[in-house]
């Protein structure tokens, strides 16, 4: 089993509450209370550890929330390795609302990254041995929209797999460079990327292809929420179903399909069968309730 690395730039503490019903107002008791680190690569690598493999999380972290988020790792038992800034870790929140079934999500930017705590980060990143990179997670106010693109440069003559999950400025950034073997985004992510809305699977295995014809990334995963996924490489592109299951949480889906296809491809599986074992990884996040994240026999179950 090789070994990852991932990257968070704009961690979370995340907080999980479920109540009977939601008012406005009043107070309201919660039933159940869940704390979790998260934030993308964070949430990759407790997934990737669960399922057997080694990570090393290298995450931006400060103030006393900073403190907090460290102790939550600890608690995790994942190997981390801090980039300290001044700026306070944010808290993010998500509320069940038995009732209805519906889900709340509240989560805020995060700190303001300065010069020089981005160009620590890089100086320190571009040093990590590891056989798998994952960068994942929204790029925090400060830092620059090609940074995933220049660690990826960094780190492509050792031949690490770099493998992007991200939005907006960092998605574009990360992979306007090339050096990226997966990329994941949604079909929102992907929609915006490529600057027009894509109706219909056809447009958007096409766009996905598009993307690996100009050299951009080499496998492309979309994730279709509950309708399924499309993979794109050079052979061509390939579409799944979602599963059939009863959904309890969106908190972490995307960052275990990341987890369990990057598992499957550092196992040396095709990646087509890895493709599909993203597939069920996500689809075990949702099983779950809070910010629970895939477990490996919901995983392997599904697949």
């Amino acid at each position: 089993m090789k070994n990852i690395a991932t990257l968070t730039l704009n961690p979370t503490i995340d907080v999980a509450y479920e109540v009977d019903r939601v008012f406005a107002t009043h107070k309201m008791r919660t039933l159940r209370e869940y704390h979790n680190p998260g934030g993308g690569g964070i949430n990759v690598a407790r997934v990737f550890v669960r399922l057997g493999g080694n990570a090393r999380v290298h995450y931006m972290s400060g103030g006393a929330t900073g403190v907090a988020l460290d102790g939550l790792l600890d608690r995790h038992q994942l190997v981390r390795a801090q980039i300290p800034i001044e700026g306070a870790t944010r808290v993010a929140t998500s509320v069940l609302e038995r009732e209805s079934g519906k889900e709340y999500r509240f989560v805020p930017p995060g700190p303001v990254v300065s010069e020089a705590e981005c160009d620590l980060a890089m100086e320190r990143l571009a040093q990590v041995e590891c056989d798998y990179f994952v960068a994942s997670g929204s790029l925090p106010q400060g830092v620059p929209e090609d940074f995933y693109g220049r660690l990826a440069a960094k780190l492509a003559p050792r031949g690490v797999g770099f493998v992007l999950d991200s939005s907006g400025a960092g998605l574009r950034g990360g992979l306007a460079g090339g050096n990226v073997l997966l990329v994941k985004p949604s079909q929102g992510e992907l929609q915006q990327l490529v600057g027009e809305e894509l109706k219909g699977k056809e447009a958007i295995a096409a766009a996905a292809q598009e993307i690996v014809r100009k050299g951009l990334a080499r496998y492309v995963a979309v994730t279709l929420g509950h309708e399924g996924a499309i993979l794109a490489t050079e052979q061509g592109t390939l579409f799944h179903p979602a599963l059939p299951i009863e959904a309890k949480s969106a908190v972490g889906a995307g960052d275990s399909f990341v987890a369990a296809m990057v598992y499957a491809l550092a196992s040396d599986w095709p990646v087509e069968d890895a493709f599909r074992y993203g597939i069920a990884g996500g689809s075990a996040a949702v099983l779950t309730p809070g910010t629970d994240l895939a477990r490996p026999a919901d995983i392997d179950r599904l697949y």
